[in-house]
Formats: C-alpha cells, structure tokens, sequence
C-alpha cells in the first residue's frame, strides 16, 4: 500500500472533522439526585395546657430552638449539565431514614411522653410512613416529565391516599381520616384494563441520536479467473468509518444526517486509483402532514405528565389532610382512655374508702356483714374495671406513638406513658355555619375536587389528540446528498493512459468535494399511507369519548358526594354537641345525687352501700361525658375533613410536610 501511513492521516483529520459537525449539536441533559440536608432540630409546637401537673408545663416551655429552612429530600434536577457523562451515569436516591425527628426526645420528662394536639400533628408530619411514603411520588412525577420531554409516554403516579396509620376509627370502625384517590383502578380479568388515555400518533425521540460506525478488513481471495483483477491472489485493505446524527421535534419535523468516509487499497492491476477514498453526505427531513402533525399531537404526553404533577401535589395534600384526620382521631381516643382510666381510679380509691370504713364499723359491730360484703364486691368490680381501662390506655399510647414515629423499636419508648396535655379542642365555628357556606367552602379547599377537574381537563385534552389518530400517513419529505471521490494512482495500474486522473489525491479534497456540489443528489417527494377501514384508531377513538362521558358521571356524583358528606358531618357535629351537653347534665345531676347521699349518710337516713352506688353511678355518667366529648371532637375533625380546612385549622404548612422538617407550628 504505496503512501499508505500519509492518507491514513489526512483520512483521521477527515473522520475528525466529520464527527465534530456530527457532535457539534449535541445538548447532554443531567439527571442528578441529591441527598438530603441532614436533619436540623425542628421547632416543636407550643403546647396549651389544661391544668394538668406543673411538669408538663416545664416540659413545654423546654422547646423551642432555631430550625433549618425546610428542604426536600430529594429531587430530580432537570437543567442541562457541563458534564457529558452525566446523562449516562445512574441517579441515587438516599437510602430511608428511620431514625425518629428530634422533637420526640424534647417531648420526653422523668420516663413520660408529653404530648399536645399540636404536638401530635408535627411529630406525625416529621415521622408518619405514609406521609414519608408519599413524599416518593413528588420526585416520581418530575422524573416523569423529564420523561415526557424526551418524546416518552407518561407512565403516571399513584396518588392513591394511604390509610395505615392504626387508630382513630370511628363507631363504624372505618377509618375517618377520609380522602380520595385520583386516577381510575383497573378492572376487568386481572385487572387487565388498557385505558385510552395518551393514545395517538407514534411520537420521535426528542432526544438527539448520534451513531459511529468504524472498521478495518483485510480481504484475501484466490481468483479462478484472472481475468476479473488481473492477478491470482486479490488483496484488499478497507478501512470505513460513518456516523449519523437523527433528531425529531415537537411539530413532528425529524431530520437525519449521515456520513461515511472509505479509504481501500487493492493489489488489482485494474484498479485505477489505490488508496480509493470516497465520501458520502446525506440530509433527510421529514414532515407529517396529517397525522403526527403539530404540537397538541406530539407533546400530548408533556401535558399529561404536567397535569400529573399538579394532581400528585393535591394527592399529597389529601394524604396530609388524611394523616392529621387519623392522628387528630387517635389523639382523642387516647385523651378519652387516659380520662377513662383516672374516673376509674377515682372510683377504685373511693370503694377502698368506703370498704375501709366500713370494716371499721363492723368491728363495732355498727353494720351487719353482708354490707361490708357487699363493698368488697364494689372494689372487685371496681378493680375488673379499672384494669381495662389502663388495658385500653396502654392500647391508645401504643397506637399515637405508631403514628408519630417512624419506629417503635427501642422498648423504653414502647413502654413509655402518653400523658395528653389537650383535653379538649379549640371551638369549631362550622357547627352554626349554613350548609351552603359549608358546601361552597369544601368545593373550593377539597383536593378531590380539584382532582376531579384536572382528571377532565386531561379527558378533554385526550380527546383532541386522539381524533388525529384517525388520520391517514402522509408527510413530505426533502433529501440533500453530496458525495466526493479521491485518490492516488495505482502503482500497478495497467490501463496505460486511463490510469491517469484528477482527482485529489487526500481525504481533505474529496471531503471539500462532497460538499461543493461537485457531485449532489436533490429529492422532494411525498409518502402517503391509507389504513383501510381504520378499525383500530376508530374504535380507541370511540372509546375515549365514552370514556370521558363515564368521566362526566363521575364528575357530577363527586359533587353530589361532597353534598351529602359536609351535610352528614355539619348533622353529627350537631348530635355530638347535643349528646355532650346531654351527658353532661346527667353528670352534672349524678354529682348533686352523690353530694346529697353523702350528706344523707353523715346524717343516718343513708348507708354507705348507698352512697357508693351513688358514686358508682357517678363515675358512669363521668365517663359518658368522655365518651361523649371524644365523638365531638372527633365530629369536629371531621367536618375540617369534609371542608377541607383541615390545614387552615391546624395551621400546617405543605412545605413543612413535604420536607418532613416542621418549622411553621
């Protein structure tokens, strides 16, 4: 190969110059994750007091200290990156935290858990492992955009709200926490149900392609006829390098640029030229003109991704309005076992009193046997009673701290008393509103609502792009091709003067030549592709619009639904109210029979028996009124649920919750 090491040169400087206008419009996007800021002590809530021991107000004024700015766990950053390896590199996501926030620790004095409604609510938003579990959805929904931009399909986020947190059931023993999950469940055998929403024309790839190609081949072969290349043994070095270079855009515009340079040398004495060098140029572009065209068409999954963002967002605030509902109904439940418990030791001490007294008596023979008896039987039931009531405490201590950490782990926490600083909750101002103030204020702050319209917009978008579907193919087209040729003479040309030639003799010149015109190749044409009877996209189309017909039904029962659920609420607030005052009065007569019988028996006219199943009977009516006041309170967060002003009320910040780092309360 005669000067073979000098073209193979200036054919790398040509294959070096092809792969940087190849590379040159290259954008490199940068998919990064980033860990977590480490946790800053969060700022626990203040903390109202209900006369209960001077501890727990000390224990109380004992938190307050700075916190960090509320950040998100982790993200997903879409801007392009300097580096260009990035895109090809794996993203991480931290592995998860189960160490419990630092307001926990701050909360705890001499071996007790003090604990307020406000601070049940922060130590629920830093900890709940439903609300941590749903704070993955927020990344997801942006990685799924980022998705969409690239000309994938969205894949979509399930913002299903989680009800895991055990506790806080109502007297029907379904969990009042409440909240909607957007996005229709498939059914049918197996759950095998294929929606129609996103269906449409085939969308490119909006992420550019660059393709290189190169090999060297060495060829030998033995010639039966010598006449074809002039020698018995044929001997041929190729060396060929291509690259290309495709991109489509959001109109349904694609183009496609391809390349190639050969250098190939032969021992042929028929071969003119030996190194042969040949360069190739060809542009494409193509532009559908009926289906696949225009930007509704081809960034249809971009919105929907879009849309997917603005209904994960809602789906977080339901599940936070979700988390707080239980953790509220939860706390109740244990202010009303840790009442419950005292009224029953209450009445345990006073049996004991009244046993004691009364053995007394019959020493001195005052009172008969079968009355001191009959106390004995009053402290055994009273003890029977008392001992499911700290049964039932220890259950509800159990249950809040399940709900405000994320592990229960180490056995002094499990076993650590809840002492419940809020015995009863602020007033709630919906008990008097009129309905229709209540009905208007839920469909304005309810995330299901919301939802709801967004889930039509989407339908109302889907219906649009998938009549293009039904479109015949055609689009026009426009190919530009350039080639060059070049060369040195064959030193063992035997063609005498036909071995002579013009050409250039480096890559440089046949490169210049495929580019000059010299050699071009102009195209304009069309392709156009009919599918008859079109039976497929007919039918996804006519699905669609029954689809977003089942989608109006829905629609319009969501807001008959949340009619009749603020009407339900605003009717069992008002019967809990009715029931507390009830129960109260009862108290209230219960405690003047007791003062009375107690006064009675001082005097003679009443036996201490009496007396005891006066107090007996006034323990009942006290625990009525617990009773009583926990389905109020309930009741009351309930119709928060209901409005949805369950945030406005409790004065949470979305931001605190989605970084899990409380910082407004």
């Amino acid at each position: 190969m005669s000067g073979s090491g000098f073209h193979f040169r200036l054919w790398e400087r040509a294959c070096a110059a092809v792969l940087c206008l190849s590379v040159a419009p290259l954008g490199f996007g940068q998919v990064q994750s980033t860990a977590p800021a480490p946790d800053a002590p969060p700022a626990p809530a203040a903390s109202q007091t209900n006369s209960i021991a001077q501890q727990a107000q000390q224990a109380q004024q004992q938190q307050s200290q700075p916190v960090s700015a509320p950040q998100m766990p982790f993200h997903i950053d879409l801007p392009h990156s300097r580096n260009p390896f990035a895109p090809y590199m794996p993203s991480t996501v931290p592995a998860i935290n189960l160490i419990n926030s630092p307001r926990l620790q701050n909360l705890e004095r001499d071996g007790k858990l003090y604990l307020s409604l406000k601070d049940a609510i922060a130590l629920a938003l830093e900890n709940n492992l439903d609300l941590a579990y749903f704070r993955y959805n927020l990344p997801i929904a942006q990685a799924d955009l980022l998705r969409t931009k690239a000309g994938g399909a969205a894949n979509g986020v399930n913002t299903s709200i989680a009800q895991g947190t055990q506790g806080g059931f109502n007297s029907s023993g379904v969990g009042s926490g409440g909240g909607s999950s957007s996005g229709a469940t498939a059914a049918g055998a197996g759950g095998l149900v294929t929606s129609t929403l996103g269906n449409g024309a085939a969308i490119s790839s909006f992420d550019p392609q660059l393709g290189v190609q190169g090999f060297v081949d060495h060829t030998t072969l033995t010639q039966v006829n010598t006449i074809n290349y002039g020698v018995p043994i044929l001997k041929q070095n190729t060396i060929e390098l291509a690259s290309s270079y495709s991109q489509a855009f959001s109109l349904g515009t694609s183009f496609n640029v391809t390349d190639y340079g050969i250098r190939q040398t032969t021992n042929s004495i028929y071969n003119i030229l030996s190194p042969e060098l040949t360069t190739n140029f060809n542009l494409t572009v193509n532009q559908p003109l009926l289906q696949g065209f225009g930007l509704a068409t081809n960034q249809r999954f971009i919105h929907i991704a879009k849309k997917n963002i603005q209904l994960t967002d809602l789906g977080f605030r339901a599940q936070v309005i979700a988390t707080i509902s239980q953790v509220e109904n939860i706390y109740w439940d244990l202010v009303n076992a840790y009442q419950d418990a005292q009224i029953k030791e209450r009445s345990l001490a006073y049996a004991n009193e009244t046993l004691s007294d009364d053995q007394k008596q019959l020493q001195l023979q005052n009172v008969p046997a079968m009355q001191v008896m009959k106390d004995q039987s009053a402290v055994a039931s009273s003890e029977g009673d008392l001992t499911v009531a700290r049964a039932t405490l220890k259950l509800n201590e159990l249950l809040i701290k399940n709900a405000i950490t994320k592990t229960i782990d180490d056995p002094a926490l499990a076993e650590m008393p809840v002492i419940p600083l809020d015995l009863l909750g602020p007033p709630d101002p919906h008990a008097a509103e009129p309905v229709d103030q209540l009905i208007a204020e839920a469909e304005k702050n309810r995330p299901d609502v919301s939802e709801d319209q967004i889930a039509m917009q989407i339908a109302q978008n889907n219906l649009k792009t998938i009549k293009n579907e039904l479109l015949p193919r055609l689009s026009l087209y426009g190919q530009l091709i350039g080639a060059g040729f070049g060369g040195q003479v064959n030193p063992v040309c035997a063609l005498n003067t036909e071995c002579a030639t013009t050409l250039p003799s480096g890559f440089s010149g046949a490169f210049q030549n495929t580019f000059n015109y010299s050699s071009p190749e102009y195209q304009v044409g069309f392709q156009l592709s009919v599918t008859l009877r079109n039976r497929v996209a007919k039918a996804d189309q006519f699905r669609a619009v029954l689809d977003y017909r089942q989608k109006e039904l829905s629609f319009e029962q969501q807001k008959k639904s949340i009619l009749l659920d603020v009407r339900n609420s605003q009717y069992a607030l008002q019967q809990a109210q009715a029931r507390v005052d009830a129960a109260q009065k009862a108290r209230d007569l219960a405690q003047r029979t007791f003062d009375i019988a107690k006064q009675e028996q001082k005097l003679g006219a009443m036996s201490s028996y009496d007396t005891l199943a006066m107090e007996q009977a006034l323990a009942l009516s006290e625990s009525a009124v617990v009773v009583a006041q926990n389905a109020f309170e309930k009741a009351k967060v309930d119709i928060d649920r209901a409005t949805g002003s369950t945030l406005d009320r409790t004065g949470v910040s979305l931001d605190d919750a989605k970084s899990g780092v409380v910082t407004h309360m």
